[in-house]
């Protein structure tokens, strides 16, 4: 058999909170449904996401999950924050709702991959399609962040990356390339962001601005250096 569809069905605690949500990324709602439960579906070309509500519901405790295979992590990425930042006027890194940025997910055969979690607390994994993938040999430093972004984007476990990432600097940033050394350290106070230190979002943003990059390295952090100007907003 072939040409089959799954449909994610995932919990929230109000279905009108998560049309407004998906709205803004480019979503329509397909159905809406009151009585006798609480159920709706939002829809963006292919990919449909349904939600079923529970008043008492809370997001912090969701369990609800689900991986989406896309041609382009990258392209779908900024079509999102593109919404996100015309409500909000940045992206949103921290709390519920919230997304990360695109990073290579070494537990996922260092595919690309970001995270949309929701108002229901739900984790919606965005990963590219499998390829032919080329990996240049890894500096010290970029195989700590791997191992940073697998804790905090895949995990949730934003303390134990921050500790990962904090030894790595340590140890390697006198000897790291300047496009390693951004990405950790942007990478460093988006976490941050996420367990509220904003004295930590302010020291790390500042050193990433403040590695000397060439034209071509800067370009290479395009996405990076956005992503440290949305944390200056917040």
């Amino acid at each position: 058999m072939a040409h089959e569809k799954t449909v994610p069905l995932l919990p929230c605690r109000s279905i009108d909170e998560m049309v407004e949500f998906y709205e803004m990324l480019g979503f329509t709602r397909t159905y809406r449904q009151v009585r006798p439960n609480p159920y709706v579906s939002m829809k963006r070309e292919d990919l449909q996401l349904d939600f079923f509500g529970m008043p008492d519901f809370k997001p912090e405790d969701s369990y609800g999950t689900c991986v989406v295979i896309v041609p382009d992590t990258g392209e779908l990425f900024e079509a999102f924050a593109e919404g996100m930042r015309a409500v909000h006027g940045k992206l949103l890194v921290s709390g519920i709702p919230r997304m990360t940025r695109p990073r290579k997910r070494k537990n996922v055969d260092n595919l690309s991959g970001f995270t949309v979690i929701d108002p229901g607390g739900n984790w919606i994994r965005f990963f590219a399609a499998k390829g032919e993938q080329v990996e240049p040999e890894l500096s010290k430093l970029a195989k700590s962040l791997r191992s940073a972004v697998v804790m905090g984007d895949s995990h949730g476990s934003d303390e134990q990356a921050v500790r990962i990432l904090d030894m790595a600097l340590e140890r390697d940033q006198a000897t790291a390339a300047p496009v390693d050394l951004v990405e950790a350290l942007a990478y460093r106070a988006e976490l941050a962001a996420r367990v509220e230190d904003e004295a930590g979002v302010r020291e790390f943003s500042a050193r990433a601005e403040q590695v000397p990059l060439s034209d071509d390295e800067r370009a290479a952090l395009a996405g990076t250096l956005a992503g440290l100007r949305d944390l200056r907003l917040g």
